[in-house]
């Protein structure tokens, strides 16, 4: 099975800005669409963003202007710029092709606060 690692999150102030990556391993990562998805606790996993694999985006409307989503086929990586980070966009952080295998990784924790 496709194994998925996410990192680069952490702690940031309102307005602050992060970059999130995930590493893919399997050589057919190229023919999927990718996602970034959040979990806040207590609540459901959401989907915040996904690209198709030409590289055509799609934003959940509460991070549309403000977050980013890329990849690197070569690399079997993807990524998640962050910006203007709101207390509201913490959660656990985790990458899957669009729709999502039913396994997920570890996710990497963001926490917007003061």
């Amino acid at each position: 099975q496709v194994q998925l690692v996410e990192s680069g999150g952490g702690l940031v102030q309102p307005g602050g800005s992060l970059r999130l990556s995930c590493v893919a391993s399997g050589s057919i990562f190229s023919i999927y669409a990718m996602g970034w998805y959040r979990q806040a606790p207590g609540k459901q996993r959401e989907m915040v963003a996904r690209i198709n694999k030409g590289g055509s985006a799609f934003y959940a409307v509460s991070v549309e202007g403000r977050f980013t989503i890329s990849r690197d086929n070569a690399k079997n990586m993807v990524y998640l710029q962050m910006n203007t980070l709101k207390p509201e966009d913490t959660a656990v952080y985790f990458c899957n092709k669009f729709p999502p295998f039913n396994y997920w990784g570890q996710g990497t924790q963001v926490t917007v606060s003061s």
